[in-house]
């Protein structure tokens, strides 16, 4: 065995949780902005549905391999006693080796899938694509040992990096004319400004001197975790690839953009605190304590967060997908709705992976995961042989199936009581129909949906938060305390700004 020596990365980190939140809450926040306005644009002004399909089908067939790039190392890391120089030299090494037999992957299987689905242009998409993962290892391995120390500074940093020049590169090539490839393109730059700013952060630097021990114990962990991300990485990217083949590229491009709306907003409400769970929860395992009451307060974040904003985009689908991206794209609304409600159903139970990976469930979690897998395929290949608003649909079987396979698992590995659950459960029901009273107001009553404007879509926003922070306060909902505390350390440095004396 060998001698570790310790590193600066040794340490947990001494930032508090709230400020590390904080953090991970502006790295959300700045990527959803860019992503969201990137898209906005590219789909209102120069790319149709069918060159979104295009490109959302390459992506899915590149993604459904790329979820093995990691191989477990950022897990690995984060659970690593010291996370020493030498485990940091073994991770770099072994993240740039997978990263070039990913690529070879991709390319290989490019022209096979540009023959299935009768599209040339998935080729050359495919290979850019391919070459954006060889830049990405050198910034797995220094982003994993940031968020390590709970350092979401460093980690916002790489993250707007990426952003913003993704966002640069994609709109000045869809400008310029280059469809669908605008997007792979900007996928490679993301990835080189990435892995410099995570080298300049946290420099990494390349090293031959590899033990075959040590280089073995990893590739072990990162087998299993491999593994498990390929099968997951299998139903959450399949659907563009069954419904571009079974319903055409330009049902796949509504679909993505449906999907990835409700997405976004999911990651903005609550995603951005969700990268601080896993080395807070180690924290917690580390010292001994019951993790069932922590995770009760996770779910009622999530409930009070995630099922209110999912339940106003599907009520206010049509006029947000009408506003955003114009008339051409009014067929994915629909989709949204679906897709948005089924949403609040993969937030019922969170940290579904990774507490399992944490608490050493790696192989139980494999079986559960391949059991998902198969129900999201299946449901998704029953919905599209009907129709894309079916395959939108079926999200809803898909979702109340995933509750149902994980819920009990989940508890008796947890510890969460299932009485604090229910309750929080029906809270935050009561929350999210608060919410969206004044959005099926001004949708039923006062306008339609396709008549409702910006500014009366503004207004109706502004309601239905003020009936969500009421709603929160006033019904005593079990987050409440968490998500005031928070917006009350939020606001404390402008407050002492404007107040010095009350510091």
């Amino acid at each position: 065995m060998s001698t570790e020596t310790a590193s600066p990365d040794s340490g947990r980190g001494t930032g508090s949780v709230k400020s590390a939140a904080l953090w991970a809450a502006a790295s959300q926040y700045t990527q959803f902005a860019m992503q969201f306005v990137t898209s906005v644009i590219v789909s209102r002004f120069f790319l149709k549905p069918e060159e979104i399909g295009l490109f959302s089908v390459a992506l899915a067939a590149a993604m459904i391999l790329s979820v093995v790039q990691d191989f477990g190392l950022t897990r690995y890391l984060g659970r690593h006693p010291t996370a020493d120089e030498d485990t940091v030299r073994h991770c770099t090494v072994i993240a740039a080796c997978f990263s070039f037999l990913l690529a070879a992957l991709i390319l290989a299987v490019a022209w096979p899938v540009a023959r299935f689905y009768g599209e040339p242009r998935l080729f050359p998409i495919l290979a850019l694509i391919a070459g954006s993962y060889l830049l990405n290892p050198w910034s797995i391995v220094p982003v994993a040992l940031l968020s390590r120390r709970l350092d979401f500074r460093g980690t916002f940093l790489v993250s707007a990096a990426g952003s913003v020049t993704n966002s640069a590169c994609a709109l000045t090539l869809a400008a310029m004319g280059y469809s669908a490839e605008s997007l792979a393109w900007a996928m490679i730059a993301q990835a080189a400004a990435r892995g410099i700013a995570a080298q300049i952060l946290r420099p990494t630097p390349p090293s031959f001197h590899v033990n075959f021990g040590r280089a073995r114990e990893i590739i072990g962990f990162g087998s299993g975790s491999a593994i498990l991300y390929l099968s997951g990485g299998i139903g959450m990217r399949t659907p563009d690839l069954i419904i571009g083949r079974m319903q055409g590229m330009a049902a796949a491009g509504l679909f993505s953009r449906g999907v990835a709306l409700a997405t976004q907003l999911h990651y903005l409400v609550a995603g951005a605190v969700g990268s601080i769970y896993y080395p807070t929860f180690a924290r917690l395992r580390d010292e001994g304590k019951d993790l069932g009451p922590y995770y009760e307060r996770v779910v009622a974040a999530h409930g009070a967060i995630v099922w209110p904003a999912m339940a106003l985009l599907a009520v206010l689908s049509e006029p947000v997908i009408l506003l955003l991206y114009g008339p051409g794209w009014a067929g994915a609304a629909p989709l949204l709705a679906f897709v948005a409600i089924a949403e609040c159903c993969f937030v019922a139970l969170p940290l579904h992976m990774d507490l399992p990976i944490l608490l050493g469930r790696m192989r139980q979690l494999l079986w559960f995961n391949l059991f998902d897998t198969a129900l999201s395929v299946g449901t998704l290949a029953a919905g599209a042989a009907v129709g894309v608003e079916a395959a939108a649909a079926s999200r809803l079987v898909y979702g109340l199936g995933w509750f149902c396979l994980y819920a009990i698992w989940l508890q008796r590995l947890v510890g969460f009581r299932w009485s604090a659950t229910l309750r929080i459960y029906a809270a935050s029901i009561f929350v999210a129909v608060v919410t969206i009273a004044p959005a099926l107001f001004a949708v039923i009553v006062w306008r339609s949906p396709a008549t409702l404007g910006f500014l009366d879509l503004v207004a109706t926003g502004i309601a239905s938060g003020l009936a969500w922070i009421g709603a929160i306060w006033l019904l005593r909902h079990p987050a409440r305390d968490d998500l005031f505390g928070m917006a009350a350390h939020v606001l404390k440095p402008i407050r002492t700004r404007l107040n010095p004396h009350s510091a």
